[in-house]
């Protein structure tokens, strides 16, 4: 913008800073009342249910693949060694029998390791079980 004046033309700037500050107050807006969900990286083909209901993902998550590879949250885990792992985990204020477990197994898990992983949480100490599938098209 050019202004005249007695001495001749004047040059004006336009001061960014203030502008600069509110972007970046938008942005820490932003990132902080955002969620993010934590998806794991595991693939699996949940069975279908046409009774399946969402509900929300908290306490342990077991995956057990089709190729055999059995999961305890995001560590990959032996069935030997999923029992010391469930044993191990810490559910705070709230007692083993209580707090929930979900268990995602490939459509294409035989049933008897399905089996073989609710005897394993049961003899832990865990009740709660939750089987996760996906809702019928």
């Amino acid at each position: 913008m050019k202004l005249k004046s007695r001495r001749g033309l004047l040059h004006s700037n336009v001061d960014m800073t203030p502008m600069i500050d509110i972007v970046f107050q938008l942005i820490l807006f932003f990132l902080v009342s955002t969620t993010f969900a934590m998806l794991p990286g595991i693939k699996l083909k949940l069975p279908q249910s046409h009774t399946a209901e969402a509900s929300a993902l908290q306490g342990i998550t077991i995956t057990a693949q089709k190729d055999g590879v059995i999961f305890f949250n995001d560590k990959e885990v032996s069935m030997k060694t999923l029992g010391s792992e469930l044993i191990a985990y810490d559910t705070g204020d709230t007692k083993k029998d209580e707090f929930p477990i979900s268990l995602e197994a490939d459509s294409e898990v035989t049933n008897g390791t399905i089996v073989k992983i609710f005897d394993v949480i049961r003899e832990s100490g865990y009740c709660v079980i939750n089987l996760r599938t996906t809702v019928e098209k």
